[in-house]
């Protein structure tokens, strides 16, 4: 099994709040998410900020329009010096072609089914198909399409990486430390993901959380490795 990393989702509410976490964290081999709700209120500052202390960023913005809207905006991701970024793979084929002609950009990870579905939830969506076929349908779209990786729970992470192998890497968001009963339907533990072949696992409450967040992050290191 190939070394499973570790990205930490900085979801805090100011850029204050998150100087503080990167403090507390500063000198750990981690990856920092830099999501919607950061990025809305800070822009490029919180991807400054990382960069500050030396982190690599997965820009999670979650793209989704039409093929040059898109890669007007993976273009402007790659113009901050991301590590990666996130577009819907629903998106299509096009809009993937198009993120993927840039010359210099980010890893293109795309988002398969929101781990916040379940399956009578996800049926109202209006995808004919469950969420583990519908997973392994759009992973073969990126990977027909030049995706760099897929966003998927760690409940399919093994059927993908079985069907993909190394081309496609695996990203697992839903990761619990036991069943915390939140908005996150489809989760597993990070050792359970990282055995089921997840190539980055992204934790955020479990560590955010914590009394002690660097202590949280090293079990977790050492719960993947």
């Amino acid at each position: 099994m190939s070394k499973t990393c570790l990205i930490v989702a900085l979801d805090m509410p100011d850029l204050t709040a998150a100087a503080t976490l990167l403090k507390k964290l500063n000198g750990l081999q981690l990856i920092y998410k830099v999501g919607s709700g950061l990025f809305t209120l800070a822009g490029p500052r919180a991807v400054d900020l990382v960069h500050k202390y030396g982190g690599k960023i997965f820009l999670d913005l979650k793209f989704h329009d039409i093929p040059n809207t898109v890669r007007n905006a993976v273009e402007s991701a790659a113009r901050l010096g991301v590590y990666s970024v996130s577009l819907h793979l629903s998106g299509g084929a096009d809009m993937l072609e198009a993120a993927v002609s840039l010359k210099k950009r980010p890893l293109l990870w795309g988002i398969t089914v929101l781990t916040s579905f379940d399956e009578k939830s996800f049926s109202r969506t209006g995808f004919k198909n469950k969420i583990e076929r519908t997973v392994f349908n759009l992973a073969a779209l990126g990977a027909e399409n030049g995706a760099d990786g897929v966003v998927c729970s760690p409940r399919e992470a093994a059927a993908v990486k079985k069907r993909f192998g190394a081309a496609l890497q695996i990203i697992t968001p839903g990761i619990r430390l036991y069943d915390g009963g939140d908005d996150q339907k489809r989760t597993l533990t990070p050792a359970g993901a990282a055995s089921a072949g997840a190539d980055f696992i992204v934790v955020g409450r479990p560590v955010l959380n914590a009394a002690d967040p660097a202590a949280a992050v090293r079990n977790i290191l050492e719960a993947i490795q």
